[in-house]
């Protein structure tokens, strides 16, 4: 059953839940996965995104959800504005390619050097995010750096990327019984047998810093990543 605001949206600066405030999540996930503001973002848009952004405001949501504001922040009206005193370069790409849902964005994220960092570098950062808005203010983050998933932003989640390899969802999964935390779902990608590999857990509570650093220790390990509720 679809409560009153998976129909009309959440409380927003409008006009629309999906291409409005969908935006504005979009962008403030994509900042939470690059873990800051990025110097330079170019904003491939698909679909209804490309033809419609400008009419709808969501150029300005993505931009505001980007510079962290939530998508009832009147600020986002101003988004433009705001991104350029803060010396954040951004371009807009309609592309006329079908990708299977209306409503598409690609964030490619640069740091003050112009450079597009590798995820597994020192930095520790993703520089690739695409996400679809699903209508009514929710979202969904499909894939980081080529890498497959699934992330809503509606729950605590837990990010961690891995060699495919016997034992890795043990461990993960024991540290976090270890720490009391509960596992509400759990959903594991990967680009082949052997190769990279991607869980995305959903847990009750957050989890805290100290788990999360050892959990980067373990063997086959690449990464771990956690997001509160937006």
């Amino acid at each position: 059953m679809n409560s009153i605001f998976d129909i009309i949206g959440p409380i927003m600066i409008g006009p629309s839940s999906s291409h409005t405030a969908g935006a504005a999540r979009l962008g403030k996930m994509a900042r939470c996965i690059f873990r800051a503001t990025p110097k330079k973002v170019d904003l491939t848009l698909y679909g209804s995104f490309a033809k419609t952004y400008k009419g709808h405001g969501t150029d300005r949501a993505l931009i505001g959800g980007l510079l962290g504001y939530k998508e009832d922040d009147a600020n986002i009206r101003v988004a433009h504005e705001l991104a350029k005193k803060e010396g954040m370069e951004f371009s807009f790409i309609e592309s006329p390619l079908d990708v299977g849902h209306p409503n598409v964005v690609r964030f490619d994220m640069y740091d003050e050097h112009n450079r597009h960092i590798d995820m597994y570098d020192e930095h520790n950062r993703h520089m690739t995010v695409i996400g679809r808005s699903l209508g009514g203010g929710q979202i969904m983050i499909t894939e980081v750096d080529g890498n497959d998933m699934s992330i809503t932003g509606d729950e605590f989640t837990l990010v961690v990327f891995h060699e495919d390899r016997p034992g890795a969802i043990s461990l993960v999964s024991q540290a976090l019984s270890e720490s009391d935390i509960n596992i509400a779902t759990m959903r594991v990608f990967r680009k082949g047998k052997h190769k990279d590999a991607v869980m995305v857990i959903t847990t009750d509570t957050v989890v805290n810093p100290i788990t999360v650093q050892f959990m980067r220790e373990f063997p086959g390990i690449q990464d771990v990543m956690t997001f509160e509720a937006l």
